[in-house]
Order: C-alpha cells, then structure tokens, then sequence
C-alpha cells in the first residue's frame, strides 16, 4: 500500500513553477496537483491543459479554501506571498513559496508568526539554487580550516539584464511588486549566508542611471523604483569586512560569484554560466579549479524537501521561514542605509 497522497495546489505558474516546480511533484510517488490558477482565467486553463492539472479556480482564495488540497505552492510576484501565504497556514494547509520570501522585513515577520502558530504545517521558502552544487564542500574546507581567519568576502552580482533601457520595465525593477530585494542581493547572501557568520554592519549605496522605462501593461513611461546599482560595505560577525557589487547595468561584467579570503588561503565560487569551485592555499602559485564526484554534489531538491518534511521523513534545510526572515532583515538594513546614506547596525 502506498503513502497517503499528497494533493498540492498551485497559486501562479510562472517559468520557475512550470520548469521547476510541477516536473519536480508530478516525479513523486503518491504526490497530485490537483488545482492551478494563474495570473488571468487565459493563462489558468493553458496551463491546466498542458501539465493535466484537473482543477482550475477563478482567483487564489478560492483554491485555499478548497478542502481536497492539502498544500500550497505559491509561485506568483513576492508582493503576494504574504497574504497568500498567511491565509494558507490558517487554513491548515502546507506552503512552499517562492523566493523571495516577501517585499519587506515586516511581511516576512508576519508569516513566521503565522507559521509559528501552526507548528503542524510545513512553511518552507524556495532556497538561491546558487551554491547547492558545492555546499557541502565548501563547508567540509571551511571547517577544516583551509582559509583560516576569514579576512575578507567579495559577492559579485554584476551584469546587463537591465542595460537596454528600451525594454519594458521588469517587475524586479518595481519595488511595489519586488519589495526592498535589489538585482540579485537577496539570492547571493542567502547563499553566502551558508558559508559565513550573521552581518553585524552595512553601508550602502545606489543609483537609478534611467529613472523611467516603457510600461508593461500600458502606455508611455513609468517610473524605475529600485536600484540599477549597488555598492554595499558590511562587517561580519568575527571581524571578516564584505563588499557586495551588485548591478544589472553594466556590460562585461562578472557575473555570479563569491570570493572568501582567509588567512591561509582563498575559496571562490562562480555560478554563471555554470558553477565552479576554485580553491588557491598558502605555498600555491595559482588557484586551482575543484571538482568531485557527481554523487557527492548537491543539486536541486526542492519538492522533494517540502513532501519529505510533510510526511515527516526529514527537516526543511532550504530554507525555512526562521531563516528568511534573517536574510529579508539583512535586506531592510541594506534599504534603509542607502535610501538614508548612514550605516545600519544588525539585528534592527
């Protein structure tokens, strides 16, 4: 006989959900989705028909109240994920929620309040997927000393996804519907956040090179509402200094990446377009690109995580409503330092 099934209903599916997200539940044995609604009735019934999803909703309300469903995937914009989220949890159902975990710090403390209420229900945050591959290996070389003190962090998150400024405004680029994360901040320090102790300082600094673009859904020109570039300073808990260069501004920039610097040696991790772990030690001339095993590698798990935690076979390790509310704190603290030119000291 097989495992009680689980009946997941899903509430927006965009790129991720529908590369990601529905591939990865409908591989699990005793695992349905039974509902979808997305942004418009339209997109709803295409999506339905596509993945054979039997059951379609008129709006997100009434797919959690549906009494059938057992679990909630929550793949729309983050200016959502805290009143879907909330309801769901008092609804008695699971929730997985796209990244990121809300606009703001005091959304995401709503939610884990909420979640905390409901110890019985599984409230997990889709993780950065950058670093998975290497996780465990980078924290097996930290923990054996390879860099010894940490000195220094450098995260790069530089590019030109947003240097065409004909291109239509992206949400990403609207902080009614992005909320405080900028570009990439959010994803890599979740990531670094892995390797390293909590930030203790941070000072920041933006621009906005274009203030308007063409608007999605309308006519004429809207305003830009979030950084194009960001330069944030920040002290790590044990004396470590981190410079986060983050732009989608720029051409021929470096990408994805994550530098530690010790006191012995060096750890470097490249996520575009694929990662890599470079190592360099105290002796060496030249760093040196790691490379292990497949079946030692970490890799996306996801769904399987949150059904695993459901049936209470395992614990969510990425990444848990405690742990978003840590990296939106450090997001408000990066907002208010820029938009307020002072330095901010962690925990608000």
């Amino acid at each position: 006989m097989g495992k009680k099934t689980i009946q997941i209903g899903i509430v927006g599916a965009g790129a991720n959900t529908k590369s990601r997200h529905i591939p990865g539940f409908q591989a699990i044995e005793d695992v349905e989705i039974i509902g979808v609604v997305n942004s418009t009735p339209a997109s709803t019934e295409k999506v339905a028909r596509k993945y054979a999803i039997p059951q379609t909703y008129t709006c997100w309300q009434e797919l959690i109240e549906d009494p059938e469903i057992d679990a909630v995937l929550i793949g729309t914009w983050p200016n959502l994920h805290c009143d879907i989220t909330c309801m769901a949890l008092e609804a008695g159902k699971h929730v997985l929620t796209e990244a990121r975990m809300a606009r703001n710090l005091a959304e995401a403390q709503k939610m884990l309040k909420v979640s905390q209420a409901r110890p019985d229900l599984i409230a997990q945050i889709v993780p950065s997927p950058f670093g998975l591959k290497y996780n465990q290996e980078v924290i097996k070389l930290i923990s054996q000393q390879y860099l010894g003190k940490l000195r220094e962090v450098v995260v790069l998150g530089a590019d030109n996804s947003f240097w065409d400024y004909s291109k239509k405004l992206h949400w990403r680029q609207d902080k009614e519907i992005s909320g405080n994360n900028v570009l990439t901040m959010g994803i890599l320090h979740e990531t670094l956040s892995r390797w390293v102790p909590p930030t203790e300082r941070v000072f920041a600094q933006s621009s906005i090179f274009e203030p308007q673009r063409p608007a999605d859904h309308s006519q004429g020109l809207v305003d830009v509402t979030l950084p194009e570039s960001l330069q944030v300073v920040t002290r790590i808990a044990g004396g470590a200094n981190a410079i986060y260069h983050l732009s989608g501004s720029i051409l021929f920039g470096p990408g994805l990446q994550i530098h530690l610097y010790g006191s012995y040696g060096t750890i470097k991790v490249h996520f575009t377009p694929e990662e890599k772990l470079y190592v360099g030690h105290m002796g060496e001339e030249e760093m040196k690109e790691i490379q292990i095993p497949k079946e030692e590698q970490g890799h996306w798990r996801v769904e399987e995580e949150f059904i695993g935690a459901i049936r209470g076979e395992e614990i969510v390790h990425h990444t848990d409503f405690a742990t978003g509310v840590q990296y939106m704190e450090f997001t408000e603290a990066v907002t208010r330092s820029y938009e307020n030119n002072e330095p901010v000291t962690l925990p608000l």
